[in-house]
């Protein structure tokens, strides 16, 4: 399984990004996918985790009501609607695949490249 993040940038505190991550090698709807970030001199950290059809999703509690976690198992892609945020969302973002729902990275199985995300004050 590939995956590959795409959508990050520089963003003014209170504006919007939105991440994808493309998957290719298998097909999206047999993993549960989550994002985490990391930030300089910081460990990995879950931000958020979908299951495979899409019905149940959880949150880190610093991003909820702020981001939203989707995804288009036809097209194989996974979105993470990022609003509201803030300068200590700043962090390169990773997507990553898993055969079921975990705050943990240490569950993953596959990860993505990752995206760099930066928001200034």
């Amino acid at each position: 399984v590939q995956l590959q993040a795409s959508g990050g940038g520089t963003v003014r505190a209170g504006g919007s990004l939105r991440l994808s991550c493309a998957v290719s090698g298998r097909t999206l709807s047999r993993y549960t996918m989550g994002w985490f970030r990391q930030a300089p001199g910081k460990e990995r950290e879950f931000v958020a985790t979908i299951s495979w059809s899409g019905a149940s999703t959880d949150y880190a509690d610093s991003v909820k009501g702020r981001f939203t976690i989707s995804r288009d198992n036809a097209k194989n892609t996974l979105y993470l609607q990022m609003n509201s945020l803030k300068p200590e969302d700043t962090a390169v973002y990773y997507c990553a695949a898993n055969r079921r729902m975990s705050r943990w990275y240490g569950n993953y199985d596959y990860w993505g490249q990752g995206t760099l995300v930066t928001v200034s004050s």
